[in-house]
């Protein structure tokens, strides 16, 4: 009866060690714990409302085991002297120091359970204040078939040092820069970018994070995709595709193309019509008005870049036509200072709508059950010194 009594005793101290333990995090972060996540790595496995359960399953047998090592089945452990008669130690110590020889169990069993919590990373989900922000929903459609080679501007006004040499832009390198400070001014706008050439690529799609997006935008180069081709109606389709569950009041599509529609399996008129039942407007920008244009021809004997003239032919009345149809509005740039304006004209004459944005962070939970554990630690360490004079 004695050892009942005695189990239950050390069991209902490990809870009251456990509780007291639990405090500091229940007051330092209240009811974030209702909400947290338990992200343990061993139980990733799991769907998200088990892995508590069957960590606290975890916690209750383990604790169990080491708890009843240390107390109960310790005495088994004890060394024992046979001698004739028991009546001299009836005089034994019968003290405090007696009664608390099961406490430094207790206080490692319930030290192990906050720890095991804390093994089991909770983590609170932290989130900013809900604000309306203005902005719409954009998809770029960069042109990279093989005429975007062609230097953009006639003189070298915008050439650039590279290596110690000169080298001026071409339509594409304009194109980019003109997009990384369209996307850098566009805070508050969802950007997305689709590529072509004689096929259409998903770049990027409509996205808040434009260091992504803008890192991407800097890497494409000619011959990534193939070029032998410029496949307008494919290209505005993936973009529309890519508008077509937004639930913004605006959504654009901004085509830049220095070429004529001579690929794909869409044509560019239906396209057109495909924003236009989707409510997306279409804004075409013709780079270059086609006229013969400089292109880079390999190097001369002295190592300089050899330049040739060349025809891309350019359909103005199809970018007009498809821009018109969809409410937007066409531009020609023959420069990047025209680029540059013609994409914020497109921005001036685009309707904002709202959408809530929120900031989301994630704050880890586990030094809360840490910081209590390794206080009982250190008591069950002192109670071992001071009190029961048995250390380990």
């Amino acid at each position: 009866m004695n050892r009942v009594v005695r189990g239950l005793t050390v069991a209902l101290g490990t809870i009251v060690f456990f509780a007291l333990g639990l405090l500091y995090p229940a007051l330092a972060r209240g009811e974030a714990w209702l909400t947290s996540v338990w992200t343990v790595p061993v139980l990733a496995w799991l769907p998200r409302e088990a892995r508590f359960p069957v960590l606290a399953a975890v916690i209750l047998v383990v604790c169990s085991l080491v708890v009843w090592r240390m107390t109960l089945a310790a005495d088994t452990r004890t060394p024992r002297l046979r001698i004739s008669s028991v009546a001299p130690l009836l005089t034994g110590p019968r003290g405090l120091r007696t009664r608390l020889r099961d406490m430094p169990g207790m206080l490692r069993g319930a030290c192990l359970a906050l720890c095991l919590l804390a093994l089991g990373r909770p983590q609170n989900v932290l989130r900013g204040e809900n604000t309306d922000e203005r902005g719409i929903d954009i998809v770029i459609v960069l042109d990279l078939s093989g005429s975007m080679k062609a230097l953009m501007d006639a003189d070298e006004s915008g050439a650039r040092s590279q290596g110690g040499q000169i080298r001026r832009l071409t339509r594409l390198d304009t194109a980019k820069e003109v997009i990384l400070d369209f996307v850098s001014r566009r805070k508050n706008d969802r950007i997305g970018v689709v590529v072509f050439g004689r096929t259409a690529y998903i770049l990027s799609p409509p996205t808040l994070d434009k260091s992504l997006l803008s890192t991407l935008v800097s890497k494409m180069d000619l011959g990534l995709i193939d070029g032998n081709g410029t496949a307008i109606g494919d290209a505005v389709g993936t973009a529309v595709a890519r508008l077509r569950r937004s639930n913004a009041r605006s959504k654009a599509v901004i085509l830049l193309t220095d070429g004529d529609s001579n690929a794909g399996s869409i044509a560019p008129d239906y396209a057109a019509h495909l924003a236009q039942t989707q409510a997306v407007k279409v804004y075409t920008v013709q780079i270059g008005d086609g006229d013969d244009v400089e292109v880079q021809d390999g190097v001369d004997l002295f190592g300089q870049p050899r330049f040739v003239r060349q025809h891309f032919p350019v359909n103005p009345e199809l970018l007009k036509r498809m821009a018109s149809s969809t409410g937007g509005d066409s531009f020609v740039a023959t420069d990047k200072k025209g680029l540059t304006r013609s994409m914020h004209s497109i921005l001036d004459k685009l309707e904002k709508t709202r959408f809530e944005a929120q900031a989301a962070t994630m704050e880890d939970l586990f030094p809360f059950f840490v910081v209590p554990a390794v206080m009982l630690l250190a008591i069950e360490a002192l109670v071992r010194i001071f009190l029961v004079r048995r250390f380990p």
